[in-house]
């Protein structure tokens, strides 16, 4: 395999950073029985690499663990199953993080990052649900109340059985059994949940947009103009639904126009080197609420690795709270306000701007 692989090959260099990893905990957490393990730096290899270059998926890492000669280098010629690598990445999944900072410190040491400025944004992943296996509340209803109906048919069928003759194959208790197991009362308890938290979300950042307005009305005396922000709404929408295939994701914007099953995905990047420093996956559609917790990881980040000065951002985390939650960590925040047409006439580039109400607060 040495001889097959180039000397300065991605897959060289991913070896040779992992061995120099702290892997102590990986090594500990073998007890030494049954059959001899795969070594704890060889998959960390296979997953890093296979994420360096777009292979995910544990049956492709196996594949490639034949096919691809980088593969077969990393696996010094072995095959773990898709099973083994599946296992290793769920069963890991905290200590792999830790490995990810690690490289962030490697990084560092070589020269290749510095946290001067960093680059925040967020894009939409589609999860393998589709859109059309979602149940709405109102559907929901619709067929809770069926089932009800039939399991009130059913019982009065039941007390008449011997009056009554009862259709050849039709057991009663199995068809009872079976409407209370159907998904429609159990997904529109799931929804009600969902909408709960919803709105307590919603009724807290309601808050602190109240909260904001106050302290704009008490620092220059005057009412802002506007009305004030509506209060969130308590009750279930008829149309909030829940995907039967996958819980997890939630319907969103996709680019192009459209809706889909999806999560969105956040990444903090240091724009000299491209490094991901933090990154997070949400179940929330905008992107305005999740710079304050970016920020957050991004301070719990070892020292060591330095403190970003500048942080730019596109008009999807735009507000005044993101403004000052910046510059309470010290970081200059250069976000854009609005959305801006491509290719506009240098006229309309060039014009003076006025000072926005957001950065104007801010600068008070």
């Amino acid at each position: 395999m040495d001889e097959w692989l180039p000397k300065r090959h991605l897959a060289r260099f991913v070896v040779e950073i992992v061995e120099q990893m702290d892997l102590s905990k990986l090594e500990k957490a073998y007890r030494g029985a049954g059959s001899a393990p795969y070594h704890p730096s060889m998959l960390p290899s296979m997953l890093i690499y296979g994420y360096a270059t777009g292979v995910f998926s544990s049956r492709k890492l196996e594949r490639a663990s034949y096919d691809s000669v980088a593969f077969r280098f990393i696996a010094g010629n072995e095959h773990p199953d898709h099973d083994t690598l599946a296992v290793f990445r769920k069963r890991f999944l905290g200590q792999i993080e830790v490995l990810f900072v690690q490289v962030l410190t490697m990084a560092r040491e070589m020269g290749m990052l510095k946290l001067g400025t960093v680059a925040l944004d967020g894009t939409k992943i589609e999860a393998n649900a589709s859109r059309h296996s979602a149940l709405s509340y109102e559907h929901a209803q619709k067929i809770e109340a069926h089932l009800k109906e039939e399991v009130v048919q059913l019982l009065l069928l039941a007390e008449a059985a011997d009056q009554v003759e009862i259709p050849d194959g039709l057991v009663i208790p199995a068809e009872l059994e079976r409407r209370e197991t159907r998904l429609g009362a159990a997904a529109k308890a799931k929804i009600e949940a969902r909408a709960k938290e919803r709105f307590e979300f919603e009724q807290a950042a309601h808050q602190q947009k109240l909260a904001a307005r106050a302290e704009r009305e008490r620092q220059s005396g005057k009412k802002p103009g506007g009305k004030p922000p509506a209060p969130p709404r308590a009750t279930v929408g008829a149309k909030e639904q829940v995907n039967l295939t996958d819980e997890d994701p939630r319907i969103m914007p996709v680019p192009g126009g459209g809706f889909e099953q999806c999560f969105n995905a956040q990444a903090l990047v240091a724009t000299g080197s491209l490094l991901i420093v933090a990154n997070a996956v949400t179940q929330a559609s905008g992107d305005v609420q999740q710079l304050v917790p970016m920020l957050t990881k991004l301070a719990a980040l070892s020292l060591e690795l330095g403190r970003p000065e500048i942080m730019l951002a596109d008009c999807g985390y735009a507000s005044a709270a993101n403004v000052a939650a910046c510059e309470a960590q010290q970081i200059e925040p250069l976000i854009a306000l609005k959305r801006e047409a491509h290719h506009a006439p240098w006229t309309q580039r060039c014009a003076s701007r006025r000072p926005s109400r957001c950065s104007a607060s801010s600068s008070r």
